[in-house]
C-alpha cells in the first residue's frame, strides 16, 4: 500500500473504482526468463490487482541475476579441438570462457606465454 493512506480507505477508494486486490499467499520464489539470463526473487510477494476484468500482477522483492549459460554445439567444440591441438574438454572449456566465440578460444589456447 501507500505511505500515510489508512489501508482501510484505500480498499474502499479502490472498491469504489472497481478494483480488487489480492495477494498470492505462500509465493516461495519467481523467476522471470530472459535470453541473456534470469531474474531470481526469492522470497517474494505477489499481488493480482483485477480492474475492468483485466488482472495485473505486481512482484515486489529483491532479484539477483543468474546469467544465461551458453550452449556449445558440439561441432564447435570439435573446430577447437582441431585447430589447437588440445582435448575436447579443454575446448568446450575455451568456448565457454569466451561465451561460444569459436576465434576468441583458438586464440586463447594458441596464445604463446
Amino acid at each position: 500500500m501507500m505511505p500515510g493512506i489508512n489501508p482501510k480507505q484505500m480498499k474502499a477508494a479502490m472498491k469504489k473504482m472497481g478494483m480488487k486486490m489480492e495477494e498470492i499467499e505462500n509465493v516461495q520464489k519467481v523467476v522471470v526468463y530472459t535470453s541473456s539470463g534470469n531474474y531470481v526473487f526469492e522470497p517474494a510477494e505477489v499481488v493480482g490487482i483485477t480492474m475492468q476484468g483485466q488482472t495485473s500482477y505486481q512482484l515486489s522483492g529483491t532479484p539477483r541475476f543468474e546469467p544465461a549459460k551458453v550452449e556449445i554445439p558440439e561441432s564447435d567444440v570439435e573446430l577447437v579441438a582441431s585447430q589447437t591441438s588440445v582435448s575436447p574438454d579443454a575446448a568446450r572449456a575455451a568456448l565457454e570462457e569466451c561465451n561460444g566465440d569459436i576465434a576468441e578460444a583458438i586464440l586463447k589456447l594458441t596464445a604463446i606465454e
